[in-house]
């Protein structure tokens, strides 16, 4: 039977909150993994060694498919918003590479992962300048045409409107800014038993778009200037995590397989004019 996006909504909320709970990922092989296969599932997606090592000890989960903060070439002073920013991962980088006069807002649905990223920022010491607020990435916590860079790390594809997640983008972010995305994007449809299977959005497949869909839902919300590259990414799918293993007892193991070669990581740019 085909949940509601709202049943959807509830499902994902309830899976990162044990993601959080457990320090163990939904959407990438590291799901139970030991922090050394976390660390090196990091650098693997983009991260270099030195920005894993400045994250404090349970920030990095291996939820990501990208570093988006390569892509936001972020300067000194700057104030930027994370969609989903889980344990704090990606905000801490972001707060790294915009300093001291700098300022990092990470949203997240899920109160277990913004209690866990709160202790992280106090125990990095930037709690004075990165904070974690309550809310849906369609609906942000955040003053329209504030922000200089808008980042997300594969959390976009878990949204049931992401139409709406850009046009919210667009609205926090002041004239020129930046969006920079890491996300999980199809080269062909998934079936429709699969696109509103629970198991299927948590590991970050059901609600994955495809490109052309994707791409003009940024170009709608009125960006400019996208530019994109991708890689492969089946191997975010692995066999031993349970999200995954959830959806191969609906459709099968040689089933899922074939669809991991459909599925690519986009690295996405824009601009707000």
């Amino acid at each position: 039977m085909s949940l509601t996006p709202e049943e959807i909504h509830e499902n994902v909320r309830d899976a990162y909150g044990q993601v959080a709970a457990n320090q163990a990922s939904c959407c990438a092989p590291s799901c139970c993994a030991p922090e050394s296969d976390v660390r090196q599932h990091a650098q693997a997606i983009g991260y270099t060694q030195a920005q894993v090592d400045l994250a404090p000890e349970g920030a990095n989960l291996g939820l990501g498919c990208g570093n988006p903060t390569a892509l936001a070439a972020l300067q000194p002073g700057e104030v930027v918003v994370d969609l989903g920013s889980g344990a704090g991962f990606d905000a801490f980088q972001a707060a790294a590479q915009v300093g001291e006069t700098g300022r990092v807002i990470g949203v997240d649905m899920t109160p277990e992962m913004l209690a866990l990223a709160r202790r992280n920022a106090v125990e990095a010491q930037v709690a004075d300048r990165v904070e974690f607020r309550e809310g849906t990435i369609e609906s942000l916590p955040v003053v329209a045409d504030s922000v200089d860079v808008v980042l997300s790390n594969c959390v976009i594809n878990l949204s049931t409107d992401k139409g709406q997640v850009f046009r919210e983008a667009w609205r926090v972010l002041k004239p020129g800014g930046r969006l920079a995305v890491s996300d999980i994007v199809l080269s062909e449809p998934l079936p429709e038993s699969l696109s509103t299977l629970a198991a299927a959005y948590a590991a970050c497949l059901g609600g994955a778009l495809v490109a052309d869909e994707y791409l003009d839902a940024i170009a709608a919300a009125g960006f400019e200037d996208v530019q994109w590259t991708r890689v492969p990414a089946a191997a975010l799918f692995s066999a031993s995590d349970p999200t995954v293993a959830a959806v191969a007892d609906v459709v099968g193991a040689e089933r899922v397989a074939a669809l991991a070669q459909t599925v690519w990581s986009y690295k996405i740019e824009a601009r707000k004019p």
